[in-house]
C-alpha cells in the first residue's frame, strides 16, 4: 500500500486530521534543509511536500521564490533532491510528495524520473503546472513505479472540469483555497466549506486545502470542512526564523 493511503486511513481510523507541510529541498543549504525537515517530521507532520527547486516558480508567493533562489544557489538539483529523499527514508515512514514544476521532470525524462523517485523513496508528485490535458505524457511512468499523481484543484475549477481531474486522482486531492499565488493569508476563504463540498461530490479521497494557512486557529478552522490541511510560506519562514519546531507543534496540536 502507498504511504500516503496508508497515513490518511491511520488518520481517519484515529478521528484526526492531516498535516501536510511543504519545505524546499536545499533552503538554504542542503545540510540545513535536511535538518529542518527532520524537525518537522519529529514535531507533528504527516505528509512532507518537498519542493523540488525552480528558477520560474511561478504559482509560489516571494517567500517560496526565495526558498527556491536560495537552494539553486547552494547547488540544489533535482537528482539532489532525490538523494535527500533517500537519505531521509532511511529512518522516517512518512510520506513524501515531491512537488515541483514540470521542466526539471521532463528535462530528467519522465519515465527516468519515477523510476528514481520511487527508488529514492517517494510517494507521490505534484506537478503544479503540468495542464491536465498533458498528464498521459506522465501518468503512466507514476504508475508503474507505485507513484500517486496527487491533482490540484482551484477555486475556479468547473465542476466539470474537477470530475475529469480527480477521475484518476490518487491519494489526496489538494484544493487551493485562493486565487493567486501561495503565501499566508489572514484570513481563510469565505467560500471554503461550499467549495469543499462540492469537492466531495467528485471524488471520495481525502481532501488537503492549502495556500494561505499560517496559524493553529487557521488549520483549525480549515480542518472543520477538510480532512488535511497544507502549510507552506508559514513552515519556510518559521525555518529561517529557527520557530519550526513550535509552528509545526502549534498546527499539530490545533488539529488534534
Amino acid at each position: 500500500m502507498n504511504r500516503i493511503t496508508q497515513k490518511f486511513d491511520e488518520l481517519r481510523q484515529a478521528g484526526r486530521k492531516g498535516l501536510v507541510g511543504y519545505l524546499t529541498a536545499g533552503d538554504p543549504d542542503p545540510g540545513a534543509s535536511e535538518k529542518n525537515i527532520r524537525t518537522a517530521i519529529e514535531n507533528g507532520l504527516d505528509v512532507l511536500e518537498l519542493g523540488v527547486p525552480f528558477s520560474d516558480p511561478t504559482a509560489d508567493g516571494p517567500t517560496i521564490q526565495a526558498a527556491s533562489h536560495r537552494a539553486l544557489r547552494a547547488g540544489m538539483t533535482l537528482g539532489k533532491s532525490l538523494e535527500l529523499v533517500r537519505r531521509l527514508r532511511r529512518d522516517t515512514a512518512a510520506p513524501i510528495v515531491l512537488f515541483g514544476y514540470a521542466n526539471p521532470f521532463f528535462r530528467r525524462g519522465y519515465a527516468r524520473a519515477a523510476e528514481e523517485a520511487a527508488a529514492a523513496g517517494a510517494d507521490g508528485l505534484l506537478v503544479v503546472d503540468l495542464p491536465f490535458e498533458e498528464k498521459d505524457e506522465l501518468c503512466p511512468h507514476l504508475d508503474r513505479n507505485g507513484l500517486f499523481f496527487i491533482p490540484l484543484v482551484a477555486p475556479t475549477t468547473s465542476a466539470a472540469r474537477a470530475t475529469k481531474l480527480l477521475a484518476r486522482a490518487q491519494g489526496f486531492v489538494y484544493y487551493i483555497m485562493v486565487r493567486g499565488v501561495t503565501g499566508a493569508r489572514e484570513r481563510l476563504a469565505a467560500d471554503l466549506a461550499a467549495q469543499v463540498g462540492l469537492l466531495r461530490r467528485c471524488a471520495t479521497l481525502p481532501i488537503a486545502v492549502g495556500f494561505g494557512i499560517q496559524r493553529g486557529e487557521q488549520a483549525r478552522a480549515a480542518a472543520q470542512v477538510a480532512d488535511a490541511v497544507v502549510v507552506g510560506s508559514a513552515l519556510v519562514e518559521a525555518a529561517q526564523k529557527g520557530t519550526l519546531a513550535t509552528l509545526v507543534r502549534e498546527l499539530r496540536r490545533a488539529l488534534g
